[in-house]
């Protein structure tokens, strides 16, 4: 996604859902103002953001402690101790947790401890009182208690069907929303379950290979990057990874459900343990923003693409880079990619970018590296209007599907991967299209994109069967209770 197209998307954002609050944590502070006192707002509440709350919000409190507002640092948790005591650091059972003996902190849990100086800005802010200087304007909570209301229909970046085809995952305002595939198609009330999270922003979504999780990319631009693990079933949060100080891209899991990849606007590749959430992949052979993932057939690579250029091949086992699968001569590709698939039979990559021309490539190069080769393109498609943002094969690969924006409108198409054939142009697209993808069975696809519209298109005419608002209006209920 180009950058004059984020901004605008998140220009969009900050009109229709919470102007005030994204405005006001960007404001840098006034130096003729600053004091040696320490804020909750600026100093205290990032330490916690980065370190505490994948753990202790409202989605997954543990220990029955939420730290999301300092209301709920004073609540305190299970243990009944008073967690802050103002004015009195040594009666604050926070800080005796977070404080390390030996060398070993009794939080964050299973984590580093926070550093020294960390400790002692929490310590500081106790002994001035623990004021909270949370601006007016940033106080609306959002949690699942308290779910986003909508002004306007956001953008949505990002959807993707279960695997057994019953629920659609679509992206929103600091949620995930699910909706039942076939009540949607009929046009009756669809959205089962709103998956609040910390994330302002969502920018990836995949359900596991057997459908029981739900993995979730975003977080607050230039703030807080952040990976999210639903259960779906119970439509619990089983964890949240917070993972830079930017939103985080493209998630993707291995087949065997056991390991989650994604990108980072630090420029890394990473991946972690599905069941823990610990870091087992790290790679920074990148130059610019990752921008999407998926794994080799048998899992033993990720492959990622980014606005460098350049797609990329990472040996899991070893965290080692392998090779530069697309031509690294200048001027070979026109701009940087953002979507990356697999072909679902064979470890052929599917990619597309800023010259909105689809490819596919080769995994594996079979012969040495010249200046100015591209040997592992197999095929070059017709080109689409504009950037492409997503690329989805169907079940058997036997047809893929992309979507792109150019100048305010947008296109999703269907070609044959075979033949290089252009199927179908979708019916019905208002607008730059975003995210796409083939049901498992392949007898539906979905769109979406800048209108905040969800498309339920026949792959087989391209026909438009149903569109709908994947949100809620004010004080509109959920369709069926969570299970």
């Amino acid at each position: 996604m180009s950058l004059v197209e984020r901004f605008l998307i998140l220009s969009f954002a900050v009109a229709c859902w919470a102007p005030s609050s994204w405005l006001a944590a960007a404001e840098p502070a006034d130096p003729k103002t600053a004091t040696a006192t320490v804020s909750y707002f600026r100093d205290i509440r990032p330490i916690f953001q980065a370190q505490c709350q994948g753990c202790h919000q409202p989605a997954k409190a543990m220990g029955e402690y939420v730290m999301t507002s300092v209301e709920g640092l004073f609540k305190g948790g299970e243990s009944e101790q008073p967690a802050i005591v103002a004015l009195k650091p040594e009666e604050s059972h926070l800080l005796a947790q977070i404080t390390p003996k030996d060398g070993k902190a009794a939080m964050p849990k299973d984590k580093e401890p926070l550093t020294e100086d960390q400790i002692k800005r929490v310590r500081q802010w106790i002994v001035e009182g623990a004021k909270d200087d949370t601006p007016m304007s940033v106080r609306g909570v959002i949690d699942m208690e308290h779910p986003p209301v909508y002004e306007g229909s956001p953008v949505l970046t990002a959807l993707d069907f279960s695997p057994d085809d019953t629920l659609l995952a679509v992206s929103g305002y600091h949620e995930t929303l699910l909706h039942d595939v076939e009540a949607a198609k009929n046009g009756a009330p669809s959205l089962v379950a709103r998956l609040v999270g910390q994330s302002e922003r969502v920018e990836s979504i995949s359900f596991s290979p057997d459908g029981k999780l739900l993995a979730v990319t975003g977080g607050s631009p230039g703030r807080l990057g952040e990976v999210q693990v639903w259960d779906v079933a119970t439509r619990k949060l089983k964890y949240s990874l917070p993972v830079t100080y930017d939103t985080v891209y493209g998630v993707s899991w291995s087949p065997d459900g056991t390991k989650i990849a994604f990108g980072c606007a630090d420029n890394t590749l990473r991946a972690i343990d599905a069941a823990t959430g610990k870091q087992v992949l790290f790679q920074g052979a990148h130059s610019d923003w990752v921008l999407d993932t998926v794994f080799s057939k048998e899992g033993t690579y990720v492959i990622s693409v980014s606005r460098d250029r350049s797609m990329k091949l990472v040996e899991v086992a070893t965290q080692r880079f392998v090779d530069n699968i697309t031509s690294i001569t200048p001027g070979a590709l026109k701009g940087g990619l953002d979507a990356v698939a697999r072909h679902p039979k064979k470890d052929e990559l599917l990619i597309g970018g800023a010259d909105g021309i689809p490819k596919i490539y080769q995994m594996l190069r079979t012969k040495p590296r010249q200046i100015g080769d591209d040997f592992n393109l197999i095929k070059a498609y017709e080109a689409v209007p504009g950037r492409i943002y997503d690329a989805h094969f169907n079940g058997d690969g036997s047809r893929f599907l992309v979507a792109s924006s150019l100048d305010g409108t947008g296109e999703a198409r269907i070609y044959e991967t075979e033949s290089g054939k252009l199927l179908h142009k979708l019916e019905g697209q208002k607008g730059p299209v975003y995210a796409v993808a083939f049901s498992t069975g392949g007898k539906l696809v979905a769109s979406a994109g800048f209108d905040g519209l969800v498309r339920l298109s026949d792959p087989e005419t391209g026909k438009l069967l149903k569109e709908f608002s994947p949100v809620p209006a004010s004080g509109t209920k959920v369709a069926a209770t969570s299970k």
